[in-house]
């Protein structure tokens, strides 16, 4: 101690990184918790829809809210799959959307 030393007591704390990793897990549950709820609140309007067009919104609604899931679940898990998964689907929601929308106004398909 007679070196000159002066070393204050300090209390462990973890590195930034790991409370910056854990805020962004809460962040991601959080969204997943909220998004998931607001797929059963489009669920309940596209089962009561009024007409045609508010259930097909309300699909619409579905499919970009599950996309949005699809990609929380990726960033959670750490897994790129799930985002080939969202894009293949954003994919079929919009080539089912103009054919359903193209039949509505026709009455007939393609």
């Amino acid at each position: 101690m007679g070196s000159g030393w002066y070393q204050p007591a300090t209390t462990h704390q973890p590195p930034t990184s790991f409370i910056m990793v854990n805020l962004l897990l809460i962040t991601l549950y959080i969204s997943l918790i909220i998004h998931v709820v607001l797929i059963g609140i489009s669920v309940w309007r596209v089962w009561r829809g009024d007409n045609v067009i508010d259930r097909l919104m309300g699909t619409e609604l579905v499919t970009t809210l599950f996309l949005a899931v699809l990609v929380l679940v990726s960033l959670i898990f750490r897994e790129s799959l799930y985002i080939d998964v969202a894009l293949g689907l954003a994919a079929l929601s919009f080539i089912g959307t103009v054919a359903l929308a193209k039949y509505l106004a026709d009455e007939q398909m393609f």
